[in-house]
Formats: C-alpha cells, structure tokens, sequence
C-alpha cells in the first residue's frame, strides 16, 4: 500500500497535492534524470540518487537534497500526463522509487493511497492476488478528477501565497491554510512558461461518493466481522502497516471509506480465514488445524489401546502399563507429541511438509499440462479447452495439506494458479473453477466448507471477481 506521505510540491509540478506548500525547484534539471542522479549520488556522505526509465517512455529520478539533506526530490515524468515534482523526506527515496517504477499502481496518489494512472481512479492496492503476483485493481465508482482549473476562481489571491526556499525548509505535518492562494500563485508562475500543461489537465484531487461517508475503527471491525481488539494496534508501526491507510487522520483518529474497508476485510479473511474454517477443538479445548486434531485423536486411541491391554511375558499374563483416568492422560499426552511432530516437523522431520507441497503443485500442473497439449493437438483455444478433473487421489492429499497447513491455502492455491497461467497460458478462471469442481468432487469436504475456503483464498483473478 502506498504510505509516503511527501512534504512539499515543487513549483514546476504538473499536479499538486493539496494542502502542501509549493517549493522552488528551480535549481534541479529537472528535464535531465540523469543530471537529477548525479546531483546527489556519490557527492557526499548521505547523500545519493537513482533515475531509471520506465516501459511507457517515461523516467523516474530522485536526489537528496544537498542544502537540506534530510530531505529528497522525487521526479516521475510520465508523458502524456506532464511530471509530478515532490519534496519527500530522504528516508523515503527507496520506497518511492519501488512504488513508481514496480508497484502498478499509478503515479499519482489522494486520499490514502487512491490512485490514477492517467485514465482511471482505483482505490488502494490491498487485496493480493497470487495469480498475479500483484494487487488486484478495484476502480473507483463514479469518481470526479478535481484539476487545478476547477479549483481556481476569483477568489483566489495570490498575492498572499508564497513560494518558500529549501534551505530553510521544515516540514509541517498540518495543511497550509489557504491553499487555493498557494495554487494561484503556482499557477501564475508556469503561465509564462512554454509547453506546459494546460491548467484543465493538471490532476489535483479526487471527489467520490465512497468519499462522503467514512467510519472509524469500530466500522472497520464490524465490516470484517471481527471484534475491535482484533484489529491490529496502530500504537504499534506494525499494526499500523496492517491496517488501510486512512483516507482521513485528524487528532490520531484514523477513518476509512467502506469500499476500502471491505477490501481490507477480504484480504484480511484471505490470509486468516482459512485457519479458521479449516480448524477444530481439541480435547485440552483449543483450537488447531483439523489435521493436526484428527491425527490426535486417532493416535490417542491408539495409544490408549496399547497402555491398557493386557501384556504377556514368558508366557504368563501381567497387568497393563496403565488404568483409567491416568492411562487416557498418559495417551493424550503421548498422541499430542507425535501429532505434533508430524504436523510441525522440518522438512527433514517426520512429514516433510515443504517438498509434499512442491511436489502437490507440479503433480496438479502436469495434469494441467497434459490438457494444454491436447490443445495445441486439436487446434482449440484455451479459452475453449475443457480441464479434466484432477484425479481423487490429488484432491485427497492436497485436501490433506490444506488440513493440515491451512495457512498456506491462500499461497499453495494462488501458486498453482499463477505457474499454470506463466507455464500454460491458462486463466486463472479457468484453474479456479477446475479447482473447485475438482474439491467437490473428492475432497471429502462438505459443499459449505469447500465454497467457503475457495471462495476466501483463490486469488481474486481465479474466484471471477471484478469490481467494476
């Protein structure tokens, strides 16, 4: 998700952030990226920058500032749609780079990490999808693209707005009252500029009616149908970084848009849902995987079985190891340890859990596999090829494995997935109905669980979902 929360615009930025002061900027070469690199790498101890070309034509740059070195500008010119110039804090160069050159997920961000990538809005990236290695892209119903055209009228003054200096620079976490002054101010600046953008085309904000209506924690909790005390603790950064990012901070109070809210809900049960379902009670009352459980408690009997039957020795007859209440301890006990060392073992213990998972995967693919080449013999589509059902015997072990490592079932479902479209060419859509026909057919499952399960952990690509 995006969290890089910049400090500042530059004066020659094509789409302001609102409530940021505007910084003069006139000193970086700013049609140059590599000139911008040069500006901070190697010239100094914490000093650095990076510029790197993107697929679209564009190109990324960013230098630390060396008359403010706390501080780096980032540069994404993203033709046909001007540049974005931001001040960030120099921590955060990396993660910016990351975010615009491989995240996805547009070039300019509102709101808590809604993006636009030049023709859409799309709410932030949260709900992973394994088929593609990628957040899923949820659009934004009937979002309005607020640019500076809109926001400039005749009261606006910018005679009372300032450009300040970055020598010099703090930042401020509050917005800069008046901003719309600041705005005018820029825009008279670049009015005497050759080959800007027009104003109309200089992306400001967003307004949307998901926008309107925002909920705070207890909304969030309820929507997950989760109790508030489960919600990770934003006192905590890592509980923070669990959350959405909000689409409003005011006074530590954090609150979310619904969509946002029930995207996070749906990742959330996507990575903690099936360890839920897939669980049982155990007869010390907690809850475990119900693999773990039912190995338990048939190695319980047996055990039992062997504590309290009768022994023979040279011939005669002796009494058993153990009676009673102390034997079923003493069994519950002994099946627990072993139980455990099947279900948590190394992949050099008793049940190698990780090449039983690999081996699972490559087992469903060839069978995959063979439907392609049938294919490519029959000169169907894939779009049109029918898959075979996977034999029961693969359905059993893999239900096994689900059982057992439930946690997993959102990875090992959405790997099958993504190595059956990038070997195969197959769509996730096609793989995930294959799945599920296949479940129903030999799981052992009820129809309830096995709905349930894939309807949380295949990857939104192969579940048919498609928010538009």
């Amino acid at each position: 998700m995006y969290r890089i929360r910049p400090v500042a615009n530059g004066t020659s930025t094509d789409h302001p952030v609102p409530g940021l002061p505007f910084i003069n900027d006139g000193r970086l070469p700013l049609d140059n990226p590599d000139a911008i690199e040069r500006t901070g790498r190697n010239q100094g101890e914490g000093l650095w920058g990076r510029a790197d070309r993107t697929p679209d034509g564009g190109w990324v740059a960013f230098t630390t500032e060396p008359k403010n070195p706390s501080f780096a500008w980032a540069v994404f010119h993203h033709p046909p749609y001007g540049r974005t110039v931001l001040l960030i804090r120099d921590r955060d160069q990396s993660d910016l780079h990351h975010d615009w050159l491989h995240g996805r997920e547009g070039f300019l961000h509102r709101h808590g990490g809604y993006w636009w990538n030049g023709e859409l809005w799309h709410r932030p990236g949260q709900v992973w999808d394994w088929a593609f290695e990628r957040n899923d892209d949820r659009p934004v119903d009937n979002p309005t693209t607020i640019t500076a055209a809109d926001l400039l009228d005749s009261t606006s003054n910018p005679d009372s707005a300032s450009i300040l200096k970055i020598a010099s620079f703090t930042a401020n976490d509050q917005p800069v009252p008046n901003w719309k002054n600041h705005l005018a101010l820029w825009a008279r600046l670049r009015a005497s500029q050759p080959g800007v953008l027009p104003l109309d085309a200089c992306v400001v904000d967003l307004h949307a009616p998901e926008l309107d209506s925002l909920i705070d924690k207890a909304g969030l909790a309820k929507i997950a149908a989760i109790s508030t005390d489960d919600l990770p603790d934003p006192k905590y950064s890592s509980g923070r970084n669990d959350l959405p990012e909000p689409q409003d901070e005011t006074s530590g109070s954090m609150r979310w848009s619904v969509p946002v809210a029930q995207d996070w809900a749906e990742n959330y049960h996507r990575t903690n849902g099936p360890e839920a379902l897939l669980s049982s009670t155990t007869v010390y009352n907690t809850a475990q995987p119900a693999g773990l459980v039912a190995d338990h408690n048939r190695l319980r009997r047996v055990f039992h079985d062997t504590l309290t039957e009768q022994r023979h020795s040279g011939g005669k007859r002796r009494a058993p190891y153990m009676k009673g209440d102390l034997a079923q301890s003493a069994a519950d006990d002994l099946a627990w340890d072993a139980a455990a060392a099947l279900m948590y073992g190394s992949n050099q213990g008793l049940v190698p859990h990780g090449p039983v998972r690999d081996v699972l995967v490559e087992a469903i693919l060839g069978r995959l596999a063979e439907d392609a080449e049938r294919n490519r013999g029959e000169s169907e589509t894939l779009e049109d090829i029918t898959l075979s059902d996977l034999s029961g015997s693969t359905v059993k072990l893999l239900t096994w494995y689900l059982q057992h490592r439930p946690g997993d079932s959102a990875n090992l479902l959405g790997a099958i997935c993504l190595k059956a479209r990038v070997r195969l060419g197959l769509a996730p859509a096609q793989v995930g109905s294959l799945l599920r026909r296949s479940f129903h057919l030999d799981s052992g499952l009820d129809g309830q669980t096995i709905d349930t399960l894939l309807d949380i952990a295949l990857p939104p690509s192969a579940s048919g979902y498609r928010k538009r």
